[in-house]
């Protein structure tokens, strides 16, 4: 097992590297330095002189070569230094951490509304097949997976905060003023977040039960005279759970993604926005920390799931 741990963290370490260097070149290819960007006041602004560019990027240390560059921004990175924004010329480790809370939190409060629900849904239409409520669920599962995640966010903004009032409609609150008000603002955040991960959740849940309803060991069980609710917990559920947790594993990242948009529909201080204002700005240290932290959660993610995986069925070799 531990030989297996320290095979992925290896593994995850080159994904990071390779994560790091596309991100690098494809920084690098677009258009506008960021030199360019601050003296302009933003992107999109006026013409610059190059002089004052060619200043700038000298100060920066964007005037070496690209290789210098990457070169030493690696050999900070392994010394677990991500370096300092060019726009706030502050560690990008201070600039993230706050944001990077909240958005955690979105996350976590979004899985665990996601689960729950979808978790349900799955065992209900599983259990059900072909029943009125398995044509409702699936049919509200389907509505959830085809629509993006921000209409569903404007719709909740405008129909649940705006025109109801039952919950704020965008806005943020600090949990320094307490954790109660805090959730308040971030329910609608997190459910309008959790819409993706509950439609995958309840139709793997559904077709998982459905097939292993159909095994052997099923019908034995039942043809031993075990109840309905046994048969289900002991030999139904927990083998229906081992893809459910796989998916799950990788809905992490689509969750992570899926913040930049939800952040901004309803003025969320996550990591999201900040991580837009970096790529509008050029702010090279801020994005490429930013990626990394987005890269080493879902490695962790997926190397947490795969454990999971094997406890829920020891007959998996890791």
């Amino acid at each position: 097992m531990i030989r297996y741990i320290l095979l992925r963290l290896g593994l995850g370490v080159v994904t990071v590297w390779g994560v790091v260097t596309a991100v690098f070149l494809a920084l690098h290819a677009v258009p506008g330095g960021p030199a360019s960007i601050i003296l302009q006041g933003g992107a999109g602004g006026g013409d610059v002189n190059p002089a004052a560019v060619a200043a700038l990027e000298k100060e920066l240390g964007l005037d070496r070569p690209l290789l210098v560059q990457y070169v030493t921004y690696l050999g900070d990175l392994v010394r677990g230094d991500l370096g300092d924004s060019i726009k706030y010329s502050a560690p990008v480790t201070e600039i993230i951490a706050s944001p990077l809370g909240n958005t955690v939190i979105l996350v976590f409060l979004a899985l665990v509304i996601g689960g729950v629900v979808g978790l349900s849904f799955g065992v209900l239409s599983g259990n059900r097949p072909g029943s009125i409520l398995d044509r409702v669920l699936s049919g509200l599962i389907s509505v959830a997976v085809s629509t993006p995640g921000f209409v569903i966010a404007i719709f909740l903004s405008l129909v649940i905060g705006l025109s109801l009032g039952w919950f704020p409609s965008l806005g943020y609150r600090d949990p320094a003023d307490g954790f109660g008000p805090f959730l308040y603002h971030a329910f609608l955040p997190s459910l309008a977040l959790s819409f993706g991960f509950l439609a995958i959740v309840g139709r793997v849940t559904r077709t998982s039960i459905l097939s292993v309803r159909r095994e052997d060991w099923v019908r034995t069980a039942r043809g031993m005279g075990l109840s309905g609710g046994r048969v289900f917990r002991r030999h139904v559920f927990r083998n229906a759970m081992n893809p459910v947790v796989t998916v799950a594993g990788l809905q992490l990242g689509g969750l992570l993604g899926a913040t930049v948009l939800i952040e901004q529909v309803f003025n969320w201080p996550g990591i999201g926005g900040t991580l837009l204002n970096a790529i509008n700005g050029r702010d090279y240290p801020l994005v490429q920390g930013i990626v990394i932290v987005f890269a080493v959660v879902f490695i962790l993610t997926n190397l947490l799931v795969d454990l999971l995986y094997r406890f829920l069925d020891p007959r998996v070799e890791a």
